[in-house]
């Protein structure tokens, strides 16, 4: 018996309401690192511009924008892009726990980020 004729390929689709509710994640999270951008002093466009945005974050939270390519380094970029939450709420004036927020719940505390009254004190 041929082993290969008994093996079958399933592909997985995702549901359209789960295409849907990503999108609708990834739009809130757009529009809330526009806003945060802006307060920033950076461009709102560069929220849509693939390593830009990645440049402008980090500038905007160590205060050196080229710190954006150590998370193409594995273990590195974990623990930085884990650092960058805390450092981020720090430079809107927030605390540890809003840093929390940032880490589990980005796309709604970057919102409350640039829709919101904080203000941005620098890195």
């Amino acid at each position: 018996m041929n082993v290969l004729a008994n093996f079958s390929v399933s592909y997985q689709t995702s549901s359209p309401v789960a295409v849907i509710i990503s999108l609708a994640i990834c739009v809130v999270m757009l529009v809330g690192l526009w806003k945060l951008f802006v307060k920033a002093g950076k461009p709102g466009w560069a929220a849509i511009v693939p390593f830009y945005n990645m440049y402008c974050m980090y500038d905007i939270s160590f205060g050196k924008g080229w710190l954006f390519l150590l998370t193409f380094v594995p273990v590195v970029g974990f623990v930085f892009a884990i650092m960058m939450c805390f450092k981020l709420a720090k430079a809107f004036g927030k605390g540890t726990g809003f840093g929390f927020g940032l880490l589990f719940l980005s796309p709604i505390f970057m919102c409350i980020l640039g829709f919101g009254d904080a203000e941005y004190v620098g890195a």
